[in-house]
């Protein structure tokens, strides 16, 4: 007979299993959906069994299965840096949307472009990670000047206010250098143009960002309970949290050069993980990553389908889900410290 212990595991695999076959699914949903549908049997056929003659086959193989797995690593990438974001940080508003990671990611991009204009994708994404680092280290620096320390609203003020200086200098820089039309993807989000290229820069990328991220998971559900139970129990927390950092912004750098800014999927996934999960981060960390995939993968989805046969930027999607929470987080958690 499984102890508690156990049966709570097995529930949480079972969970999880189920997570993952809707995800699936709905990369088939993704995939055969489109302005010609395709049937659910023809997907499968040409992933399997591909016939490079047929059409159909091609543009499954060419257009829209790699945009419905470069949309379930987007998805994964956000809610996995939000996680470690909110487990280091004790915040629950924390998410690399919110304190303005992503539009220091986009602010470097637009800069690529503007000076280097056949920058390859490689460039790219060494560009956003070093745009996501200088946010980070721009919105501690103007929260470290708040007298009654960090709390959860004013480590989300000093993001969003330096998230939107980023993005009005990058307004100007796109604007000078006749940028317009990039500068509105990136800040939009979308996942129109992505190909097998990019999957395959995401994939590389995931690896590199999402093992330290597990790797540390045990040691963010201990600094979670609080620096001085940390501190008590031996652990180093200074180690830990550069360690997470650097996940954080390679996942969110990678997910920004392919789809741009995409908001608020690091805010909610990490706290609907939370309520089913508990508040060990070995089984959240890796179960946020699947229920970024499914949100992301069904966002994109619903931008295709709402104003068909023209696509809504997924970002726009993600926002109409996210500010809400956002706001009722921010009401409930308003006097709480970091």
């Amino acid at each position: 007979m499984f102890s508690i212990i156990q049966q709570s595991n097995m529930i949480r695999i079972f969970i999880n299993l189920i997570a993952l076959v809707a995800m699936l699914f709905s990369i088939g949903l993704s995939v055969s959906y489109g302005a010609i549908d395709i049937k659910l049997m023809t997907v499968w056929q040409a992933v399997f069994d591909f016939q490079p003659d047929l059409s159909t086959h091609q543009v499954i193989q060419e257009l829209r299965l790699p945009r419905a797995i470069a949309a379930a690593l987007i998805g994964a990438f956000l809610a996995v840096a939000g996680s470690v974001m909110q487990g280091m940080t004790r915040n629950p508003l924390a998410s690399p949307s919110i304190l303005g990671v992503t539009d220091g990611a986009a602010f470097a991009l637009v800069i690529s472009l503007a000076f280097f204009s056949n920058i390859s994708n490689l460039g790219m994404n060494l560009a956003s990670w070093i745009g996501a680092g200088i946010a980070v280290v721009l919105i501690f620096m103007v929260g470290s000047f708040s007298k009654d320390g960090l709390t959860p609203v004013k480590l989300a003020l000093a993001g969003v206010a330096i998230g939107m200086m980023l993005r009005s200098v990058s307004s100007m820089i796109a604007l000078h250098f006749q940028l317009e039309k990039q500068m509105g993807f990136w800040l939009a989000g979308g996942l129109e143009g992505t190909n097998w290229s990019s999957v395959k820069m995401l994939f590389i990328s995931g690896i590199i960002g999402f093992l330290p991220a597990i790797a540390i998971s045990k040691s963010i559900t201990v600094l979670s309970l609080g620096e001085d139970i940390a501190t008590g129990l031996g652990q180093r927390n200074i180690v830990i949290k550069v360690i997470g950092i650097l996940s954080v912004l390679i996942l969110t750098g990678a997910a920004v050069s392919v789809a741009g800014v995409v908001g608020f999927v690091g805010l909610i996934v990490p706290h609907i993980t939370r309520f089913i999960m508990g508040t060990d981060y070995r089984w959240i960390i890796p179960s946020a990553a699947i229920f970024g995939a499914l949100l992301l993968v069904l966002s994109d989805v619903v931008a295709r389908v709402v104003n068909a046969p023209f696509e809504t930027p997924v970002g726009a999607i993600t926002s109409l889900i996210g500010v809400p929470f956002f706001l009722y987080l921010a009401r409930g958690n308003g006097g709480g410290k970091s």
